[in-house]
């Protein structure tokens, strides 16, 4: 009678256990479906209210039929958060109809491209896609573009002072 009690038992617990783990596996698969395109993320803000806020702009060229596009996701979406006091971002489509002067005025060769842009200095600075992967390398070139900017800005100071 015991062996039958605690073979019901552990067919129970397996059961339990099965169902768990199928439940945790198809939540996951369901969350990778969730985001198919690079557009699926939504990461940032509009590039004119971008411009209006007077931050250096992150702006991500991308296409959503390019794999490279939707690994590096994950990624931007990350560092919009760690950046978010010092940096926009902005996500441009490169096929939407409504960013054709920008792609132009860039001269995209790839995908994904990732530009500082900055409205207050009139500047333009291209990230290597090389360092897209490593996001010690990216912040090390996103710090370094906030120190320049900083002295840029001190020595606007330090002109109208004079």
């Amino acid at each position: 009678m015991k062996k039958k009690i605690l073979i019901a038992l552990g067919i129970i617990a397996l059961c339990f256990t099965t169902a768990a783990v199928t439940l945790a596996v198809s939540n996951g698969i369901e969350n990778a479906q969730k985001k198919k395109v690079p557009s699926d993320y939504h990461v940032g803000v509009s590039y004119e209210d971008a411009v209006k806020d007077g931050k250096p702009i992150v702006g991500l060229f991308y296409v959503d039929w390019c794999g490279y596009c939707l690994k590096f996701m994950p990624k931007f979406s990350t560092l919009s958060k760690v950046y978010k006091n010092k940096y926009n971002f902005v996500m441009f489509n490169a096929e939407a109809p409504e960013n054709a002067n920008l792609v132009q005025d860039v001269a995209l060769t790839g995908y994904p491209t990732v530009y500082i842009i900055d409205p207050k200095y009139n500047n333009r600075f291209l990230l290597n896609n090389a360092i897209y992967m490593d996001m010690a390398k990216i912040r090390k070139e996103f710090d370094r573009y906030l120190s320049v900017r900083e002295r840029l800005d001190s020595c606007g100071k330090c002109e109208s002072k004079k």
